[in-house]
C-alpha cells in the first residue's frame, strides 16, 4: 500500500528561498548561489518524505516563483516580449516580474487559495515545444541519488489551459489542445526513459462549473497521454467532482486522487466501486490547506471500508500540495502550549499520513502510541475551556435582532447629513490608508517588539511619524486625511495581536507569490475584543488637523480569509464573531469624533465558493458580516469601504447590499474598465476608483489621471465621484508618493474648474465638531 503528497512548500523552514531570491534580484548574489539554496531546499523536503516513510518523494513541485510559469517555459508558452532574452532564468523572472521594457505577466489567485499563479498568455500563434533541458530533469536526477521510489508531479493539460488567457479576439484557448498534448506526450515519454513508473497530473479544473465542450475534451487527451507507458495518477483537489465524476472516473489513466475534506467521502466510495483492475485510488485525507492536527481514529473509520474492498490498490495522501502550510512546528515557541499540541504543520502532516498508512497495512496496534496521543489532543481540543466564551455565544443571539445589520436611514439621507458634518467639495480626495512604512518606522516598530525601546519612546516615535503623514496630506491640499498607519505591521496581523481567539505563530510563513510570504494568523476559539484597537492612534491624528481623519479597520471577511480558521465550527459562524469585535471598535470610533470610517473588505470575492450553485449561500453571510460590522453608528458617520484588484461584475447586487456609503476600487490597471460593470449595475451609492497604480514607483502625470477622471465621469455623476489611489501607499517611497498625490490633487483641482466647481471655504472646520 502506498503512502504520497502533492507537494511540499518550498519557501525553506527559515524562508532561505525568498532571502536568495532577494539578494540575486538586488545583484547581491550569484545565479550559482541561487540554485544552491534551491537544491537545498529541495533535498530538505525530499528527505523529511522519506525519513516519514512515505511510499515515494515528490519530484516537480519546485518553482522559483511559480507552478504555472515553471509550465510554461518547459512547453515554450513565452510571451512574445520575452522570447528574445535568452537566458532561461533570466527569462522566468523577466515573465514574473517584468522588465524595463516589457511588463510581467498577469497574476491571480489559484482556485480559492491564498496563492497567486502567473496566467499564461496564449493566441492563434503560440506553439509550444518541449523545453528538453528545463530544471525539472535535473532534478530528477538529484532525486534519484535518494535511493527511493520518485513520483513526478505536473499540471495536466486541460487545467493549464482552463488557467491561462487568450491574448487576441475570437480565439479559443482550446483549439490549441492537441499541440499541448503532444508535447505533453514527448514529456512523459522523457520521463519514462528516465526511469519514472508514476506521474502525477493535477487537473483540479475538474472541480470547477465546466462548460461541456471542456469535459468531452479530457477523453481524448487522455487516452493519447496514455499511450506514453507511464501510469498517470489523475489528481483533483479543492473539491468535490459532482457532475464531472463520470469524466474522471473513465479516463485511461492508472488511478485517480480525491480530496475528501473539501469533496466528499461519498465519491471515494463511488470510485472504490468504479475503479477496475488495477487502478489505485488516493485518498486525501489530510487537509492540505488548514493548520489542525487530523482525528487519525475518524480518517480512519473513512479509509477502512475502502481498504477492504481495495485492498493495496488504496494510497493516503493529503488532499492538497502541503504548499498552503507551514514546513514545521519544530521551531514554534511562542504559540500557546495548548493550542500548539492542536496544529500540524507540513512536516507534522507527512507523519499522519505514515500513520494512517501503517494502521491500515499492520492495524492499530502498529501505531497505538500515535492514535491514543492523537485521540488526547483531539479530546484537549473539543474539551478546552479556550475555543468557547459564553458572552460571545450570547452576543451572537443579536443576529436575529430586526435591523442589527442595517443603518438606520437610507442612503440618500446619510449622504445629506453626512455632508452638512463635512462639508467636502465635489469630487474630494483621500487615500487608502497606509503611507510609506520607511526602515526607521519598521526599526522602531521590531525594538518595541524586541523589548529594545520603551512603550513611551515607541509611541513617541509612531506619533511623530503620524504627526508628519497629516503635514504631507495638508501641504498637498488632500480632503479627507488618514494618519498613515506606521503601528502597523499587517493588516491582519495587527487585529489579530489584539482580538481574543486569534494567536500567532513565530515560523508560519507561507508563499504569496514568488518571494512573498505571509504569515497567517490562526483562529482557535471565539473572537472579542478586549479594547479598543485603533481610537488612540486616530483621535490623536484628528487632534492635528481640522480636516476629517479616516478611521481604518480590516472588515471581518478578510479578517477571516487571510487567517487559518478554526474548523470546529462553521466559517460563517467565525465571521459573526469578528463582525461583532469590530462593530464595538467601530461605535467607539464615533463616538470619540472619528466621523468617517473606512472597513477594508479586500478578500470578499476570493472567499467565493469554487462551484456557482453555493455562492448566494457565502455571500448572504459575507455581506451580513459587513453590515453588522458597520451598522452600529449614527447617520452622520461615513462608512467606507476598500477593494482590490476584483472582477466584481457578477456580484455587483451584492458589493451593494453592503451599504457602505462610499467604496474605493482600483481601476487604473483596467483602464476604468472595472467602472463600467458598476455603472449598467447602477451603483446607488458614491464610488472612488482608483486614478493612479500604487504598485509601481511610476509617478503618472496630470493628463493620464485626468484622462482616467474623464472617463469615470461618463459611467457616473460628479457628486458621486471621489478620487483616490489604486491601493495604500505602504510599499511605496516618500518622493514617489508625494509627487503622485500632488499630481493626483492637480488633476482634480483642473476638473472641478473645467466644471467650474467651487471648493468650500477652508476656514469652517471640516470635523463639523459644531454640529455636534
Amino acid at each position: 500500500m502506498h503512502s504520497h503528497i502533492l507537494g511540499f512548500p518550498r519557501i525553506g523552514a527559515m524562508r532561505e528561498l525568498k532571502f536568495a531570491l532577494e539578494a540575486f534580484w538586488a545583484g547581491k548574489q550569484s545565479a550559482e548561489h541561487l540554485a544552491q539554496v534551491a537544491q537545498n531546499i529541495r533535498l530538505s523536503n525530499w528527505q523529511a518524505q522519506q525519513q516519514a516513510g512515505l511510499s515515494f518523494i515528490t519530484v516537480g513541485d519546485f518553482a522559483y516563483y511559480d507552478q504555472m510559469l515553471n509550465h510554461s517555459q518547459l512547453f515554450g508558452a513565452i510571451p512574445e516580449r520575452f522570447a528574445n532574452i535568452s537566458d532561461p532564468l533570466a527569462q522566468y523572472f523577466a515573465m514574473a516580474r517584468g522588465t524595463d521594457d516589457a511588463h510581467a505577466m498577469e497574476m491571480t489567485k489559484w482556485f480559492d487559495t491564498n496563492y497567486h499563479y502567473l496566467v499564461p498568455e496564449l493566441d492563434a500563434h503560440t506553439q509550444f515545444n518541449l523545453d528538453t533541458h528545463a530544471p525539472l530533469f535535473a532534478q530528477i536526477d538529484e532525486a534519484k541519488a535518494l535511493n527511493h521510489p520518485i513520483k513526478v508531479a505536473i499540471i495536466g493539460p486541460l487545467t493549464y489551459l482552463w488557467l491561462s488567457k487568450e491574448k487576441s479576439a475570437g480565439f479559443n484557448r482550446l483549439s490549441l489542445l492537441d499541440d499541448l498534448v503532444y508535447a505533453y506526450s514527448q514529456l512523459l515519454v522523457k520521463l519514462k526513459a528516465k526511469g519514472i513508473d508514476w506521474v502525477q497530473i493535477d487537473e483540479p479544473a475538474l472541480v470547477l462549473d465546466l462548460p461541456s465542450e471542456w469535459k468531452q475534451a479530457y477523453q481524448g487527451a487522455y487516452f493519447t497521454l496514455n499511450q506514453s507507458g507511464v501510469k498517470l495518477l489523475l489528481t483533483t483537489y479543492f473539491g468535490g467532482l459532482e457532475d464531472n465524476f463520470r469524466t474522471a472516473a473513465e479516463l485511461a489513466v492508472a488511478g485517480v486522487h480525491v480530496d475528501v475534506t473539501r469533496g466528499s467521502i461519498k465519491e471515494a466510495v463511488q470510485f472504490a466501486d468504479w475503479l477496475t483492475g488495477s487502478k489505485v485510488l488516493s485518498v486525501g485525507i489530510v487537509d492540505g490547506r488548514n493548520v489542525w492536527i487530523n482525528d487519525l481514529t475518524a480518517s480512519l473509520a473513512q479509509l477502512r471500508p475502502l481498504h477492504e474492498k481495495l485492498g493495496n490498490r488504496l494510497w493516503v495522501s493529503a488532499s492538497c500540495s502541503l504548499q498552503h502550510v507551514p514546513v514545521s512546528l519544530a521551531s514554534e515557541t511562542a504559540l500557546p502550549k495548548e493550542v500548539a499540541n492542536w496544529l500540524a504543520f507540513a512536516k507534522e502532516k507527512l507523519i499522519e499520513i505514515r500513520s494512517l498508512q501503517v494502521a491500515l497495512e499492520s492495524g492499530d496496534e502498529a501505531v497505538s502510541h500515535s492514535l491514543s496521543e492523537n485521540a488526547a489532543r483531539i479530546d484537549s481540543r473539543r474539551l478546552s475551556p479556550h475555543t468557547t466564551n459564553p458572552v460571545v455565544r450570547e452576543r451572537l443571539k443579536q443576529l436575529n435582532v430586526p435591523g442589527i445589520d442595517a443603518r438606520h436611514s437610507h442612503f440618500e439621507t446619510r449622504k445629506r447629513l453626512q455632508q452638512e458634518r463635512f462639508h467636502l467639495p465635489l469630487l474630494p480626495t483621500t487615500t487608502i490608508g497606509s503611507f510609506p512604512q520607511t526602515p526607521e518606522i519598521r526599526a522602531a516598530r521590531a525594538a518595541f517588539k524586541q523589548g529594545k525601546l520603551s512603550a513611551a519612546d515607541y509611541e513617541a516615535a509612531m506619533k511623530a511619524e503620524i504627526a508628519l503623514v497629516v503635514r504631507e496630506q495638508e501641504s498637498l491640499g488632500i480632503d479627507v486625511l488618514v494618519h498613515g498607519e506606521p503601528e502597523r505591521n499587517d493588516m491582519v496581523e495587527y487585529f489579530g495581536e489584539q482580538l481574543e481567539g486569534y494567536c500567532f505563530s513565530q515560523f508560519g510563513w507561507v508563499q504569496s507569490y514568488g518571494s512573498r510570504c505571509v504569515k497567517p494568523p490562526i483562529i482557535f476559539g471565539d473572537v472579542s475584543r478586549a479594547k479598543p484597537m485603533t481610537v488612540a492612534w486616530s483621535v490623536y491624528a484628528q487632534s492635528l488637523t481640522k480636516k476629517p481623519m479616516k478611521g481604518m479597520l480590516t472588515g471581518p471577511v478578510t479578517m477571516l480569509q487571510w487567517a487559518f480558521v478554526r474548523d470546529d465550527q462553521p466559517r460563517e459562524l467565525t465571521a459573526m464573531q469578528i463582525a461583532f469585535a469590530l462593530r464595538d471598535e467601530v461605535i467607539d470610533l464615533a463616538n470619540a469624533g472619528i466621523g468617517i470610517i473606512q472597513i477594508d473588505e479586500p478578500a470578499i470575492r476570493e472567499g467565493l465558493p469554487l462551484r456557482k450553485k453555493d455562492w448566494q449561500a457565502y455571500l448572504t453571510w459575507a455581506t451580513k458580516a459587513f453590515r453588522i460590522n458597520a451598522s452600529g453608528v449614527e447617520d452622520w458617520v461615513q462608512i467606507h469601504t476598500h477593494m482590490c484588484y476584483s472582477e466584481f461584475n457578477d456580484i455587483l447586487p451584492e458589493i451593494a447590499s453592503m451599504d457602505a456609503d462610499v467604496i474605493t476600487i482600483e481601476t487604473s490597471r483596467s483602464d476604468m474598465e472595472l467602472l463600467r460593470g458598476f455603472g449598467e449595475f447602477a451603483y446607488p451609492n458614491d464610488i472612488g476608483p482608483g486614478v493612479y497604480d500604487i504598485h509601481s514607483p511610476r509617478v503618472p502625470p496630470v493628463t493620464e489621471m485626468l484622462n482616467l477622471l474623464e472617463k469615470a465621469l461618463t459611467v457616473f455623476p460628479i457628486d458621486k465621484l471621489w478620487v483616490n489611489p489604486d491601493c495604500g501607499l505602504k510599499t511605496r517611497k516618500w518622493p514617489e508618493t508625494k509627487a503622485a498625490l500632488a499630481n493626483m490633487v492637480l488633476a482634480t483641482q483642473q476638473l472641478r474648474e473645467k466644471y467650474a466647481i467651487d471648493s468650500p471655504d477652508d476656514s469652517t472646520s471640516c470635523c463639523g465638531h459644531q454640529h455636534h
